[in-house]
């Protein structure tokens, strides 16, 4: 008599992409691609109208991926992990390319047999049922699957088991009455998370333009901000989903980024992609409500931000000099929302002001990131050494911007549009006092905040610009 249970004595054959792990690497395979090289991105149609396995084909040609950091679902691996020490055959029955799958197999080095997509044929639906039906005959398997492709497999399965489905693999489940593996919910917190809601706060920089002039007042001005502010919000929140997208391997090995909601597969990549959609609809709809200008500066931000995600993250000081520009595009954005022209003396104030904040933001991840010598930040252009010339620089940029106020506040300017400017100078001892801080709390490696976040969930660092702000409306008032 055969030592195993009748269940075990069964295949047990298990789907990959959103039921082993909770992720699609087609997608995920496509972004590694476009970040290897974005002139791939005019290859992709030719390869798609040969066929969806020829696509995922050409791309696992190219590419490779860490079968280790994937995020495989807990409660699958659980039972996986059981059934196997039980000595039961398990079978990866996968879409995915051969490359990849034979990959995570020898990785979890559980399974016994690997089907996948290989040559011209797309493993999946009636074709991966066509296959195991041929391996193990009809109702001869079980099969644990998540979508609609998996409903004619589960028809075909001795019995099935339904992880984290779509809304046709949940119908199917609920006639059935099926086996359901629950999984983790996105909750809208998780949502929340995903628009990186408190990064918005970086876009109240679009209101400088209509507070240095004196306009706060104005009923217009302040609707033309608050436009403003929420096109440029929802436009940012599209480009750290693409970003969250392009960087989800890198995310995956940092000690934080790693529960991102894509990184540990909480949300799907394609629900990503609607997501971007949706918010860059908006955040075009809302533009369009307000001057041409405006417009062209929220494209050009785009642009920007693409090309940081894409390359420029990862070159030596242009990738800070492009985050200070960066920041300076959205005072800018207020200035072309509102028709206020910008001065000298705030673009060369803001330069060196948020040039200091992008290397303090560096030197943190050079801090944290535990390197020896001659080593670089993973995804980025910086080494071990350079971590004194990064903070020195970071400092002599913070005085050069109080400097630069300095000077302003005691120019023809200032005293054309205050009558007491003696008013206005602690604006000076704050931005020293806001930087000097925030540049000695990342040494003391007290500093994990973006820096700009950090200056406004800060207490004290509220209460000095409160301070500052009080003086400087005072001191327009004042006449």
């Amino acid at each position: 008599m055969d030592a195993r249970s009748d269940k075990n004595a069964v295949p047990l054959a298990v789907d990959l992409d959103g039921t082993l792990i909770a992720t699609d690497l087609l997608w995920e395979g496509l972004f590694l691609l476009l970040r290897k090289n974005p002139l791939y991105l005019f290859l992709v149609p030719f390869w798609l109208a040969r066929g969806p396995a020829t696509l995922k084909l050409e791309i696992a040609r190219r590419i490779d991926i860490d079968a280790a950091s994937l995020p495989y679902r807990k409660e699958v691996m659980e039972r996986l992990q059981a059934a196997h020490a039980a000595g039961r055959k398990l079978v990866l029955a996968t879409g995915t390319p051969r490359k990849f799958a034979e990959q995570i197999a020898a990785h979890l080095g559980i399974f016994d047999a690997v089907l996948a997509t290989d040559g011209a044929e797309n493993l999946t639906s009636h074709r991966k049922r066509a296959a195991l039906v041929a391996a193990y005959g009809d109702a001869g398997f079980d099969y644990y699957g998540n979508s609609r492709h998996d409903l004619e497999i589960f028809d075909a399965a001795r019995q099935a088991a339904v992880v984290a489905p779509d809304r046709s693999a949940a119908r199917w489940q609920a006639k059935h009455g099926c086996e359901l593996i629950a999984t983790p919910k996105p909750t809208f917190k998780t949502i929340l998370k995903m628009l990186r809601v408190h990064q918005w706060l970086k876009n109240g920089l679009i209101a400088v333009p209509v507070v240095l002039s004196h306009e706060y007042f104005n009923p217009g001005m302040v609707l033309s901000c608050l436009l403003a502010f929420i096109s440029f919000s929802t436009a940012a929140s599209a480009i750290y989903i693409l970003n969250d997208c392009f960087d989800l391997a890198l995310d995956r090995r940092h000690p934080t980024k790693r529960n991102r909601p894509f990184a540990c597969g909480l949300l799907s990549m394609r629900f990503g992609m609607a997501s971007i959609v949706v918010l860059l609809a908006v955040s075009f709809a809302t533009a369009a409500l307000l001057p041409v200008l405006f417009l062209a500066v929220l494209a050009a931000y785009l642009v920007a931000t693409t090309a940081y995600s894409l390359s420029v993250k990862r070159m030596l000081l242009l990738d800070v000099l492009m985050l200070a520009g960066l920041y300076t595009m959205r005072i800018l954005a207020g200035a072309a929302a509102t028709n206020i022209g910008v001065s000298f003396w705030l673009l060369a104030f803001s330069t060196f002001f948020f040039l200091s904040l992008a290397l303090v933001k560096r030197y943190v991840e050079l801090r944290s990131s535990m390197l020896v010598p001659g080593e670089r930040i993973a995804g980025r252009g910086y080494r071990a050494e350079d971590q004194e010339i990064v903070a020195q620089a970071g400092i002599a940029s913070a005085f050069s911007a109080a400097l630069v106020l300095a000077l302003y506040i005691d120019s023809a300017a200032v005293r054309e549009l205050y009558s007491h400017p003696w008013m206005v100078w602690p604006l000076a001892p704050i931005v020293l006092y806001l930087a000097m801080r925030i540049w000695i709390l990342a040494r003391r490696d007290e500093l994990h905040d973006d820096p700009v976040v950090f200056i406004v969930r800060d207490w004290r660092s509220q209460i000095v610009v409160l301070l500052g702000a009080v003086m400087l409306v005072a001191a327009g008032l004042v006449r």
